[in-house]
């Protein structure tokens, strides 16, 4: 297709040499290439990584050979079992890791920049905050860390704690706090420079099922703003319920990869829903909606969970070492 295109400039240019129109074609292809790619929040291109002892000799392969892409403006659900490489994934992306190959790219630059950071909020597993200081201190403090003025650290602070419903105990000290308490001051820590790409690691640990259903109301929000989410979670139902896309790790290699609505969707199979169905009508369904007058509401593949899905993955990794050789749409 492009050889044709180029002949078919070279054959303009010698008819018609004043005419400027045939670049214009390969311009607005080009513009239009750079926008897909800007797209691309994080890309990883075979992203090794092997730590290794005291004597240089390998010591366990955390990450294989990992290539990926999350998108912007999408929750993306990093699974797998302790041990898969979730965190070391999550720390290349920092930059607080160099990889053994391969490389890891976090708005079109190499992760190990740290400039990137500016616009990336981070929670991870176990938030690590000054327990003798309270909530707006410790926001005070992570937003002079970003070099904000006074007054849009007072607008941020007072907006991030009603945000995470702890208005209520803004001035208490963080050493009071409960650890559900201390996954939200923990989140609004993360948002406190307002960042385009949040990493999430465990969001939900530690919260009453409130606190969790809150949480994933905040991240959804957050995704409808515009921001790219990243989310390591044990808890499939979570990630189920917020994810638009997940990659599932398994000793440090990818097994699957795809939308979480496409990975769950059982094929060859068909689930009727069916409303004001008779009992009679049961024996034959087609004949008897169009004869009793039912209404169908759905009609369309059913679902597994992800649990199911997450468990089937792993048995099989482990039954058959290396790659899962089926894979879904991503």
């Amino acid at each position: 297709m492009a050889s044709k295109s180029r002949s078919k400039r070279k054959h303009s240019a010698a008819t018609k040499p004043a005419n400027p129109k045939p670049a214009a074609e390969p311009i607005a292809a080009v513009a239009a290439e750079k926008t897909a790619e800007s797209e691309v929040v994080i890309e990883t291109r075979n992203l090794s990584k092997v730590y290794r002892d005291f004597w240089g000799r390998q010591k366990v392969q955390a990450l294989k050979s990992l290539d990926l892409e999350v998108r912007k403006g999408e929750i993306f659900g990093l699974l797998g079992p302790n041990g898969s490489g979730k965190t070391t994934t999550i720390k290349l992306l920092l930059g607080l890791l160099f990889p053994t190959s391969g490389e890891a790219l976090v708005f079109g630059t190499d992760a190990s920049d740290v400039a990137k950071n500016e616009r990336i909020g981070y929670l991870p597993e176990e938030s690590y905050l000054y327990k003798f200081l309270n909530a707006e201190e410790t926001l005070d403090f992570y937003g002079r860390l970003f070099k904000m003025s006074g007054v849009e650290r007072r607008r941020r602070t007072a907006e991030l704690i009603d945000k995470v419903g702890l208005r209520w105990a803004r001035r208490r000290p963080l050493k009071e706090y409960s650890k559900g308490m201390t996954r939200r001051i923990g989140l609004a820590q993360a948002l406190i420079n307002d960042p385009d790409l949040i990493l999430l690691d465990e969001p939900t640990t530690g919260l009453d099922p409130i606190g969790i259903r809150e949480m994933k109301d905040m991240l959804v929000a957050l995704r409808d703003q515009g921001k790219t989410l990243v989310m390591c979670s044990h808890l499939l139902a979570d990630v189920q319920d917020v994810c638009d896309r997940i990659a599932i790790l398994h000793q440090g290699e990818l097994k699957e990869l795809g939308r979480v609505d496409t990975l769950l969707q059982l094929s060859g199979e068909t689930e009727l829903r069916i409303a004001n169905l008779s009992d009679e009508a049961q024996q034959e369904i087609k004949a008897v909606i169009e004869r009793d007058g039912a209404k169908l509401i759905s009609s369309k593949n059913p679902t597994t969970t992800l649990e199911d899905l997450f468990l089937e993955i792993v048995r099989d990794s482990e039954a058959r070492p290396g790659r899962r050789a089926k894979g879904k749409s991503t």
